[in-house]
């Protein structure tokens, strides 16, 4: 483990003190010359090196370590860590809670991860995952008549898709959105209640679990995109004051 570094003195135009000590970080953390577990210079250094104040360094450093980006240890100084992606999730939630359309945005983002998720899925997805898509699909079944349990479990069968894929970006993408995720599938599972759904729905999902087992990549993505236009439908036909007994099948 390293325990200084070189630091070039950052433009002086580069922005105010927060944002030269983010950028300090980020940086740095990209080129793979900080990484976690690396301990940084003294705050006096640094601060001079930067070209801002100590109490500045300070702030900003405290600012990094809510977002789990370094620890600050008595006697020891100021530690690089891993970053907890929970944090993510607060800050993707509290950025966007000002959209009144939300839940259609991110589900816009939500397609495209999963789509292309489950296309790396036919190719990647290990025995574990198999076994993890199979209990989801159970749990989906078994509590087909309550709204939250339900949701929950929906979320998680897709999440598990993701995981699936073997994509690291995409896992982080995902996870960062999990908090409005989980409320696009309580909504939709409300769905099920107003439709008689609850047949079309556990069949839709064993498809989209068999089309990740047949590894084939045009089929998992096809079914993914009818099973999301399906639920849309369902919502739209909900908007306009539609039958409650409308007919899911294909």
């Amino acid at each position: 483990m390293s325990d200084t570094f070189e630091i070039t003195r950052l433009d002086e135009q580069g922005g105010k003190g927060f944002e030269k000590v983010f950028a300090f970080l980020r940086e740095r953390l990209l080129a793979g010359s900080l990484k976690p577990g690396d301990r940084l210079i003294p705050e006096r250094e640094l601060a001079a090196q930067l070209g801002v104040s100590r109490p500045i360094l300070r702030e900003a450093l405290r600012a990094l370590t809510v977002l789990g980006i370094v620890e600050i240890r008595d006697r020891v100084g100021t530690i690089v860590r891993r970053p907890d992606i929970s944090v993510l999730h607060d800050f993707f939630t509290f950025a966007l809670s000002h959209r009144v359309d939300l839940v259609d945005d991110v589900m816009q983002a939500r397609i495209a991860i999963e789509c292309q998720a489950i296309r790396l899925a036919t190719e990647r997805a290990t025995v574990a995952d198999f076994e993890r898509l199979q209990a989801a699909l159970r749990v989906i079944e078994n509590t087909i008549d309550d709204v939250e349990a339900g949701g929950r479990a929906d979320f998680e069968f897709h999440r598990a898709i993701v995981r699936a894929g073997g994509s690291e970006t995409l896992i982080v993408l995902y996870e960062s959105m999990a908090a409005v995720l989980m409320r696009s599938h309580l909504g939709r599972r409300e769905l099920v209640k107003v439709f008689d759904m609850r047949t079309y729905l556990v069949e839709d999902h064993k498809r989209i679990f068999q089309a990740i087992v047949a590894g084939d990549p045009e089929v998992a993505d096809r079914t993914l995109r009818e099973h999301f236009a399906i639920g849309d439908e369902f919502r739209r036909r909900q908007a306009i004051g539609g039958g409650p007994k409308a007919d899911p099948a294909r």
